[in-house]
């Protein structure tokens, strides 16, 4: 039975509340062998468990989905997952929607926002795509509203700075960033709203794979930012939903001052 299911027979008299409490108690992961799934983990954290793709098989994907669409989970994250594993995984999880620029999948999707502010996603330039495309989708999935502002980086500032009333009334902006990694430290000194920056392998040899980028995000003279590690356009999306649903509800009045 699914949480929502055990608290409905609570509700409606099937089941008592110590019943209740042991199915709770019982199987709170599933021993699948390559894999332990952690069922509770929207209990404890309020979303569920994410797959990482990259170092999976197609065949161990499309279980760990299947499993946790069997007890009753909908928009189930799949995060790096190759193209060549879309039709396994779509083979056992019929659902599956899948974005090959980011390399997300999503099973059982269910578009849905349950904030009142946004989350903005800026990249430095469209070659950062992908890794803004992750974070968008990743907010998105968790209940947010995104807004997307691509190629607005450093080398043409009059290009981020025609969007600076949607960049202001932004709960947290996400700025994604190759070569210098300059825009997290520019949007940082622009909003009032908690900034992201997510350094991009992407630049020529001395960019060093996005090291440069990640030093300079680190190293910001603006207040606000905060650093994820290189391409992790997930991590970002996640903090950026965690933090949404904090400040959602708040006036800008009242979420300046109570920060």
């Amino acid at each position: 039975m699914t949480t929502s299911e055990i608290l409905a027979a609570v509700r409606d008299g099937t089941m008592t509340v110590d019943q209740a409490a042991l199915q709770l108690k019982l199987e709170p992961f599933e021993e699948m062998g390559f894999a332990k799934i952690d069922h509770h983990r929207a209990l404890r954290q309020g979303s569920a468990e994410v797959i990482y793709g990259a170092s999976k098989t197609p065949e161990q994907i499309a279980s760990i989905a299947a499993a946790m669409s069997a007890h009753g989970g909908s928009n189930i994250l799949i995060t790096r997952m190759h193209p060549e594993a879309e039709e396994t995984v779509r083979a056992a999880n019929p659902s599956l929607w899948y974005d090959p620029l980011s390399r997300i999948g999503i099973v059982n999707k269910v578009e849905h926002i349950d904030t009142n502010g946004y989350i903005v996603v800026a990249s430095g330039g469209t070659s950062d795509q992908p890794v803004c495309e992750e974070a968008a989708l990743t907010a998105e999935a968790l209940g947010n509203k995104v807004v997307r502002l691509y190629d607005v980086g450093v080398a043409g500032l009059q290009r981020l700075l025609s969007k600076l009333d949607i960049l202001m009334q932004a709960n947290v902006v996400i700025a994604v960033a190759g070569m210098e990694g300059a825009l997290a430290s520019v949007v940082g000194g622009l909003v009032d709203c908690p900034v992201i920056g997510v350094p991009t392998s992407v630049g020529y040899g001395a960019s060093f794979n996005g090291l440069s980028a990640l030093l300079s995000m680190l190293n910001s003279c603006a207040s606000g930012v905060s650093v994820v590690n290189i391409d992790n356009g997930f991590g970002a999306g996640f903090l950026a939903s965690r933090i949404n649903h904090r400040t959602t509800g708040k006036s800008r009045d009242e979420r300046s001052f109570s920060e």
